[in-house]
């Protein structure tokens, strides 16, 4: 239970982040906005690292395999393309492409066991859930 209403928090977060973001950046610029946002947020994870955590870098840099740790390479990426989408269509109709495409992706991950996640047998069911997404979205953005 506890997870479905982390999820949900996490999806509400990422809402109200990229409106935030797509406002900041019209008074700046692109890189300027990614820069602070990033930048925020690294002040943030230290300020609680110094005071819960403390495990050491050396730890983190240990890690295997290396690529994993791009994902703060993708976190400036996913701020980029957040922002550039909402401005575009809207933050209700980029939020559900966002999520759509969120889904599909981990989806392949976890069918064809990538990046060292179990792999997963194929499920007509997840498919059909991922088509009616879709359709979800298509029915939204109908006028």
């Amino acid at each position: 239970m506890i997870g479905f209403l982390i999820a949900l928090l996490s999806g509400a977060l990422m809402s109200v982040q990229g409106v935030f973001n797509t406002k900041v950046t019209e008074s700046s610029s692109m890189w300027a906005a990614n820069t602070f946002v990033q930048f925020t947020a690294f002040l943030v994870c230290f300020a609680a690292w110094l005071f819960a955590d403390r495990t050491s870098f050396r730890d983190v840099l240990a890690t295997e395999p290396k690529y994993v740790l791009l994902g703060g390479v993708l976190g400036a990426f996913i701020t980029l393309t957040v922002i550039k989408s909402m401005d575009a269509l809207g933050p209700a109709k980029a939020v559900m492409l966002i999520v759509i495409s969120q889904l599909i992706i981990a989806y392949l991950i976890e069918l064809f066991g990538m990046f060292g996640v179990d792999k997963q047998p194929f499920s007509w069911k997840k498919v059909i859930g991922m088509l009616v997404a879709i359709g979800g979205f298509i029915l939204f953005k109908w006028e």
